[in-house]
């Protein structure tokens, strides 16, 4: 039996796995995809992690990683598929049917891409709708493109596209982004990418692959012709298994503050999960750091 379980290799499992090895504690991290990062692995470009400025996020969260497995840390890989605890102590199912034991547990198996939940999006995922820019943009060299949203994700993943495509549109539903103003800026700057605002996606069409999308903009409709569609409109967390476990906001995500202490006993919630004003990498590697203290807290008590 274990005294900590992280579920997730993100930034903040990674960091909380940092911390724990420190103080000494017995622990290994639950990852779903061998040697995986978490999120981070998918962006072009990381500006504000303190003392890497303009890294690329894949070589980030394998420096993070680096660091973990230097200290020691265990890694299993296994989709966690149930949680409980009796007699004070966690018990993680895998898919595989192996049951790990452990007096706490971290959960930081942050987000995924939340969907537009609209038609022809379900249809043309993977010919021609994506979530990750970084992922399928070498696609789409030469071609037009649009991505849905208006936060630092989409400007970023519009940025990342210009480079190569012909044409890149930003529809955002707003007449304002929530990006940085330095994003925007940079958007605004590049030639080939184009603003529309103040639209709202309606559906996706084509044939074999996407040839547009078609919008309500500001009371009317407007068919916009694109080769690709890149969906960037937030994240939902990955909280399904917590249901009845722990307390979740009305947008699932589990209440806790800085301490990551969750109403589940012997739980502690670290990274995108939890609920916070700013999900970033610096947040997520803190939480992983106080999600340890708190969880070396409850077992000494």
């Amino acid at each position: 039996m274990y005294d900590v379980i992280i579920l997730g290799s993100g930034p903040a499992g990674l960091s909380a796995a940092v911390y724990a090895s420190r103080a000494g504690l017995s622990f290994a991290v639950i990852e779903k995809e061998y040697m995986g990062t978490g999120q981070i692995a998918y962006t072009e470009q990381v500006d504000n992690y303190l003392g890497y400025y303009g890294i690329d996020g894949f070589s980030l969260g394998e420096k993070f990683r680096e660091h973990a497995e230097a200290l020691g840390t265990e890694f299993i890989e296994g989709e966690v598929t149930e949680l409980s605890r009796t007699d004070s102590i966690w018990k993680v199912v895998l898919s595989d049917g192996n049951i790990i034991e452990s007096k706490t547990v971290i959960y930081a198996l942050g987000a995924s891409p939340k969907k537009l939940g609209i038609a022809g999006e379900e249809e043309f995922t993977g010919r021609g709708v994506s979530y990750c820019a970084l992922c399928d943009g070498a696609f789409f060299e030469g071609k037009t493109v649009t991505v849905i949203g208006g936060g630092d994700t989409a400007l970023g993943d519009a940025l990342y596209l210009s480079k190569t495509a012909e044409k890149v549109y930003i529809v955002h539903r707003r007449n304002e982004f929530r990006a940085n103003a330095l994003l925007v800026k940079k958007a605004e700057e590049t030639a080939n990418i184009q603003f529309v605002l103040e639209a709202v996606p309606a559906e996706i069409i084509g044939d074999d692959s996407v040839t547009g999308i078609k919008l309500n903009q500001k009371g009317s409709e407007k068919n916009l012709s694109t080769n690709g569609v890149f969906v960037a409109v937030g994240s939902l967390p990955n909280t399904a298994l917590l249901n009845g476990i722990a307390d979740l906001d009305d947008r699932g995500y589990v209440i806790a503050d800085e301490s990551c202490i969750t109403s589940a006993e012997g739980m502690f919630a670290a990274g995108d999960v939890r609920t916070k004003a700013v999900r970033q990498v610096i947040t997520a590697a803190a939480d992983g750091a106080n999600a340890i203290v708190s969880a070396l807290n409850f077992i000494n008590e």
